[in-house]
């Protein structure tokens, strides 16, 4: 395995474990998703590992779905 291919699993790793850190759920959110799409590439670039890509990839639509169509109407109502 390539260095190159090494330091995009420890990206990976790194901003999955940054995404607890935030307190904003919109933040976790993409943070959490930058990570997942660095998961697969890591999966594609090991040789094609599909646990690796199936659940990150997965984890990653989810977090599209809640960034970009649910809707949170509590969040929104909130203006304190």
């Amino acid at each position: 395995m390539s260095e190159s291919v090494e330091y995009i699993g420890y990206l990976a790793m790194a901003l999955l474990v940054i995404s607890f850190i935030p307190k904003q759920l919109k933040a976790i959110r993409l943070i959490n998703f930058a990570g997942c799409v660095f998961f697969v590439a890591y999966g594609v670039l090991l040789g094609w590992k599909w646990p690796i890509i199936i659940s990150n990839g997965l984890i990653a639509a989810i977090q599209l779905y809640h960034l970009f169509v649910k809707k949170h109407p509590a969040a929104e109502d909130k203006t304190a």
